[in-house]
């Protein structure tokens, strides 16, 4: 029986293993905490990252290595590779570990990107902000996820107080600025390529945020197909490039019928939740059959499926497990302020339909501020 390691033992790691079983898969979580929530699920080694020892205990126990967050060790991922097949390759990890060098391969890959620069002083970053016209955001290069990591500048006057936030990591993981894009959508593209090269999509999704962390995702996005292929585009040319294999996510912004590339995550995505119930094949199982050399499923998008995203707390769950196409996912999470304890997904065969299941879960739940922005979308 094959064994899956995962370093990284969160909600992704818990929906891979769940994912697994059907394929007769064994796994093995390794998590700096103890009460990783996928250790309900898996056995789960305890260790740092860094700790060659735990690595090498690690490696001993799985027959191939996967990731469930992208700040593992770019190092620990390239030492784990000389025992065991790492899937994706750890330069696609270290890519995406820096925003800088993530940029400037889209840039150089010919997928368009916001203008940015390198920040390692003041002086460099008014400099930069003068030139980018005083509206952008200062950012870690490194480490930074859900809105952390970053500092609005809505005007040269902010410049003092964006570096006395953030100045202190320009010599250690660095720092980004970026022009600030006011962009019209949201949207991803959740793509996975096989150990033979075999590329899939899902459909494309749209993604609304609150306070830089994601509150909903669509699927289908209401675009055009002409650029939903371009999203697919830039997402099989950045896959080919990375010589990736596995499952990811290229994050968009739309702005005057342009796409502009935002980030990657080179792992199952958030915004990719709803293909459990939405789709033929799930990110998660597609993932798995990816860095196994297994047979790629069916990315098809089953009708069209809404995932609301629960922050902070879990809400009550029969006004969705009541709706024909509710479904329900607890990560098994204490409640925590800010923290994604768990997500529901709701698919219909139409629009309509979806429309309506989503107004009477909102007036349900008193959430019919994070629907209405989808349901706009689905009755516009």
């Amino acid at each position: 029986m094959t064994t899956v390691g995962i370093l990284g033992g969160g909600q992704l790691a818990r929906m891979l293993a769940l994912s697994g079983a059907p394929l007769g898969l064994r796994f093995l979580v390794m998590d700096t905490a103890a009460d990783a929530c996928a250790g309900q699920f898996a056995p789960l080694l305890v260790g740092d990252y860094r700790d060659e020892a735990a690595l090498a205990e690690f490696a001993s126990k799985v027959d191939v290595a996967t990731f469930d967050f992208e700040n593992v060790p770019a190092e620990s991922a390239e030492w784990l590779a000389g025992r065991v097949p790492v899937f994706p390759n750890p330069r696609a990890l270290a890519v995406a570990q820096d925003r800088l060098v993530e940029k400037s391969l889209f840039r150089d890959l010919g997928i368009p990107v916001g203008d940015f620069a390198d920040v390692g002083s003041l002086e460099i970053l008014r400099r930069e902000v003068e030139r980018l016209g005083g509206a952008c955001i200062l950012k870690t290069r490194r480490l930074g996820y859900d809105g952390k990591g970053q500092f609005r500048i809505k005007s040269p006057e902010d410049v003092d107080a964006a570096w006395q936030a953030l100045g202190t990591q320009a010599g250690t993981v660095g720092l980004i600025v970026e022009a600030f894009i006011p962009f019209e959508r949201e949207l991803s593209v959740v793509a996975v390529r096989s150990r033979d090269g075999e590329f899939r999509t899902w459909p494309l999704t749209e993604n609304w945020h609150v306070d830089g962390v994601l509150s909903a995702s669509l699927a289908p996005a209401h675009v055009d197909a002409a650029l939903a292929e371009a999203a697919c585009a830039h997402a099989r040319r950045l896959a080919e490039s990375l010589d990736y294999v596995g499952v990811f996510a290229l994050e968009l912004f739309y702005r005057n019928g342009e796409l502009l590339a935002n980030e990657m995550a080179p792992r199952v995505h958030n915004s990719g939740h709803w293909t459990i119930e939405g789709a033929e094949t799930s990110q998660f199982q597609n993932h798995l059959r990816a860095v196994l050399g297994l047979p790629l499923g069916d990315t098809r998008v089953l009708g069209h499926a809404c995932m609301l995203n629960w922050i902070g707390e879990m809400p009550e769950a029969s006004s969705v497990l009541q709706e024909a196409g509710g479904h329900w996912h607890d990560y098994g999470k204490e409640p925590r302020e800010g923290r994604k304890v768990g997500h529901a997904t709701v698919r219909a065969d139409d629009a309509a339909s979806l429309a309506h299941a989503l107004a009477r879960i909102g007036v349900a739940l008193e959430r019919q501020a994070q629907v209405a922005p989808v349901i706009a979308r689905l009755t516009g």
